[in-house]
Parts: structure tokens; sequence; C-alpha cells
């Protein structure tokens, strides 16, 4: 039974993973690297960091999740946002192909109320609550 579940969930965020896996094997023909670490697979380098590092946080993005894909600027980064970012894996697996819309319509009410749409949404306070980051 277990493994029927961990297939579906792998399943259900694949839409999300499959677009990771693209960015990933760009930066793999750019000079990037590729892991794979407790059911996720990250990439970190090459066209990867410019990715991540042009995302709307800027250069305070260490790393970016898509589905089962974890994308960080570095090895480092990685190493620093690593418990954050499977989070956000499990999150996607929850949530599949719904957790795109549901983050970004959550930041943009936390806009509109004046509020942080980035540390006050609730998937990353989630992250950050369980990490003990925030």
């Amino acid at each position: 039974m277990y493994l029927l579940i961990r297939i579906f969930r792998i399943l259900w965020a694949s839409p999300y993973t499959l677009t990771g896996l693209l960015v990933g094997g760009i930066g793999l023909c750019t000079g990037g690297r590729g892991q794979i670490r407790s059911g996720a697979i990250e990439f970190y380098g090459g066209s990867v960091t410019w990715f991540v590092t042009h995302l709307p946080l800027g250069k305070k993005t260490l790393a970016f999740t898509l589905g089962h894909t974890i994308l960080g600027g570095s090895d480092t980064s990685l190493d620093q946002s690593r418990d954050h970012e499977r989070v956000h894996v499990r999150q996607y697996e929850r949530w599949g192909p719904f957790l795109g819309p549901a983050y970004l319509l959550a930041s943009l009410a936390l806009w509109i109320m004046g509020r942080r749409p980035y540390r006050d949404n609730p998937f990353e306070r989630e992250a950050y609550d369980t990490t003990g980051d925030g």
C-alpha cells in the first residue's frame, strides 16, 4: 500500500517535476551538476544558477522547488536550504498541480492586503515554521 501511495504522490507532483527536470537538464548542458538526495533530484550551477537568481527575490533566493526537483544556486545553497525545500516537496505531494495557483493566489491576496507576499505566504510559513528558520 505504501508503494502505491508513493507512486501516486510522484505522479500527482509530476507536472512540476517535469518542468524542474527540463530546467535542470539545461543546467547540466551548461556546466551544472545534479544529485539525488532523499527522494528529490537537486540541480545547481550552470544556467540553473542564473534561473534561481532571476526569480522575484533575486540573489536572496538560495533554492527553488518544482515537484520532486530542487534547483539551487550552488551546492552550498542547497545544503543551507535543503530542509526548507523538502517541506515544499511534501507540499507538492499534497497539492499536486494545484500548488502553483494556490501559492500565487495566496501571495496576491497578501499583497493586496498590504502584507508580505513571500514571508507571510502560508506555504512559506509552513516551511519556515517546520525548519525553525522563521
